[in-house]
């Protein structure tokens, strides 16, 4: 319970946004870093330096500050002065008004250590003034004749004004960062699209997406443009699914109504009014079990299954002869005790629909398949009319039918079969296709799924 307070104090102190987490992970390693590196840099590098130049510049101010206390006159001390400060670049000033105190700049971190490290080398400091002017170091001592002032340049005594260093590295930070967040922009837009677009279809919207950006990116916007896809096809049809069952019952209720209207107590209905009932409710029964296939996705939450392909086909090929239909395995490609993965359920019914599909509208169906070490290739083939070339797309559709001028007969389906083979292919990443078989001349139909 204690760390309860802790964690909401957390929660708010961490941006809740997107851009502005990331703009936090991005830029506070920067600050830190800048932080780190300046302070590490001033306390050992220029303090360090700065003390080494300077103690070696006290020796030299000792040395000419000793000739001059030595001299027995003030002639004598300027004269002695002059004649060694002037070699060493050093400004002999004999006698020279005193400063009220040490001067420096308040940014003049190095002025710190100057003036520490001369005042403990040379006793007879007075002031030290580094402010007047920041390019030179002015040192008033106390001699025997007076007060006098030595000065030399400032870097002799420092390697650079550290202030220099700072806006140097606020600057290049600066400069970066901003490169860094128009880099840090582009890669979040495309987040942001992909969360507006999954917003708005969330609302019922549908706007134009383009998958972008990253790698990790595309992949979940491809993700989301297949789960929009597959949503709105699964409204699609299940609107035409509702259309088909309300325009494909009509006929047989419509007969059933018509044939218990004329039945009486005074007339007992004929046998063959009684086949032409039954045979309306056996069709009404295929058309609802074509329906309720077709609409159903418990196959969908089945995990995919490693199998041996030829064994599996082997056993839907015997279950489509045991029910009487004229069907054979053909032909194997690949090794035949090769493996693949898929949900068997599905794919059975898949393929059972397309060789009911090949048994109605021809005489025989011939099944070959084909293990490649990417893809597993099965086709159906028969011998009946085909489809034409230009109806090959609408056959996929849901309950359609390419010949609807011909009355159903018993044989007839709801015209599902090649669209949920087609379901059944694209659920599991592949695709069906239609084509002319090249050993029978009737439909072929193949599924492609992957390994």
């Amino acid at each position: 319970m204690s760390n309860h307070p802790e964690g909401a104090i957390a929660r708010k102190l961490v941006p809740r946004g997107l851009y502005a987490r990331a703009a936090l992970i991005l830029f506070l390693p920067v600050v830190v870093v800048t932080l780190v590196v300046s302070v590490m840099f001033l306390q050992r590098h220029f303090e360090g330096v700065t003390r080494q130049m300077t103690t070696s510049m006290s020796h030299e101010v000792a040395f000419v500050a000793k000739l001059v206390d030595a001299a027995p006159d003030m002639a004598a001390a300027r004269r002695a002065g002059v004649s060694v400060a002037r070699p060493l670049e050093l400004d002999l000033a004999l006698p020279a008004p005193v400063p009220p105190g040490d001067q420096r700049l308040f940014y003049d971190f190095s002025g710190r250590v100057v003036i520490e490290v001369l005042r403990d080398a040379l006793p007879q400091v007075l002031a030290i003034d580094l402010a007047t002017d920041d390019k030179r170091v002015a040192v008033a001592l106390d001699g025997p004749f007076g007060p006098y002032q030595l000065s030399f340049e400032r870097r002799r005594v420092s390697a650079s004004n550290p202030h220099q260093l700072l806006v140097l590295m606020i600057a290049t930070s600066l400069l970066m960062s901003g490169i860094a967040t128009i880099f840090l922009r582009n890669q979040l837009r495309p987040i942001r699209r992909l969360a507006h677009a999954a917003e708005e279809y969330g609302k019922g919207r549908i706007l134009p997406y383009r998958p972008s950006g990253a790698v990790e990116i595309r992949s979940a916007g491809t993700a989301f443009l297949d789960m929009r896809n597959r949503l709105e096809r699964q409204n699609e049809q299940r609107k035409v699914m509702i259309s088909g069952i309300s325009h494909d019952l009509r006929t047989p209720l419509t007969r059933l109504r018509l044939g218990l209207s004329m039945m009486g107590p005074d007339m007992p209905p004929e046998p063959e009014d009684i086949a032409a009932l039954e045979a309306d409710i056996a069709e009404m029964n295929r058309m609802v079990d074509g329906f309720l296939d077709y609409a159903r996705e418990d196959a969908r939450e089945v995990p995919a299954e490693t199998l041996p392909a030829c064994d599996f086909l082997d056993s839907v090929i015997a279950d489509a002869q045991r029910a009487g239909q004229q069907a054979r395995f053909v032909q194997f490609e690949g090794d035949r005790r090769g493996v693949a993965t898929f949900r068997p359920a599905m794919l059975r019914r898949a393929l059972e629909n397309l060789i009911g599909n090949a048994v109605r509208y021809g005489s025989r169906a011939e099944l070959d398949a084909a293990l490649g070490p990417r893809s597993l290739r099965i086709g159906i083939e028969d011998d009946g009319p085909g489809i034409p070339e230009d109806s090959l797309d609408a056959a996929m559709r849901p309950f359609t039918r390419l010949d609807p001028s011909r009355r159903r007969s018993s044989a007839q389906g709801a015209g599902l079969g090649l669209a949920i083979a087609a379901d059944v292919a694209r659920a599991h990443g592949g695709q069906l296709r239609l084509g002319r078989g090249p050993r029978l001349g009737g439909l072929r139909a193949e599924i492609v799924i992957p390994r």
